[in-house]
C-alpha cells in the first residue's frame, strides 16, 4: 500500500494501480522504455492491473515478465467496463492512468486519475476527468515513486 497525506484531500491509501495499455504504457504496441523497471518497484506496494482492448495485439507479450494482471476487454463499452473494474476494488484505493476517451470514467472514478499525453495524444474528456496530466508514462509512475511530486501538484 502507498500512504501519504495531501493537504485539502486528506489521507490517501492506495492499493491498486490500474493502467490502460495502448497509448498509455505503450506506443504503437511497444512498451515504453522504463515502464518495466518502475512497475517492478511499484509492485512491492501496489497491485498492478492493466486493462486493455489490446489495439495492436501485443499487451500479453509486452507484459509477460512484469508483475501485473492483464484484463482484456471487448471493443464496445470500454469506458463503462473500465469504470466497473475500478469500482470492484473500492475506487478510493485506486490510482488510474490512461489517455483515451475510453479511460475518462476510470480516471474520474478512481481516487487519483492521471492522464498521459504521449505520441497517441490524449482525449479532451480524459483530461477533463483526470486529477493530474503528465507528458509521459514514466512521469506518471514517478509520481507514485516520489509522492512529494503528487502532493505538490494536488495540495490545496
Amino acid at each position: 500500500m502507498l500512504e501519504f497525506n495531501i493537504p485539502g484531500m486528506g489521507d490517501i491509501q492506495l492499493k491498486h494501480l490500474v493502467c490502460d495499455f495502448s497509448g498509455t504504457l505503450s506506443i504503437d504496441g511497444v512498451l515504453v522504455e522504463g515502464v518495466a523497471e518502475r512497475f517492478a518497484r511499484l509492485a512491492k506496494n501496489l497491485e498492478i492491473h492493466v486493462i486493455t482492448a489490446d489495439t495492436h495485439g501485443t499487451a500479453e507479450s509486452a507484459l509477460k515478465d512484469i508483475d501485473c494482471t492483464i484484463e482484456f476487454i471487448e471493443v464496445r463499452y470500454q469506458d463503462m467496463y473500465k469504470e466497473k473494474f475500478i469500482e470492484k476494488f473500492h475506487s478510493h484505493s485506486v490510482i488510474a492512468i490512461g489517455n483515451g476517451i475510453n479511460d475518462r470514467m476510470m480516471l474520474r472514478t478512481s481516487r487519483i486519475g492521471i492522464a498521459v499525453c504521449m505520441a497517441e495524444g490524449m482525449a479532451v474528456e480524459a483530461a477533463r476527468n483526470a486529477d493530474i496530466i503528465v507528458s509521459s508514462i514514466n512521469d506518471a509512475l514517478d509520481l507514485m515513486l516520489k509522492p512529494n511530486r503528487m502532493i505538490a501538484t494536488l495540495r490545496v
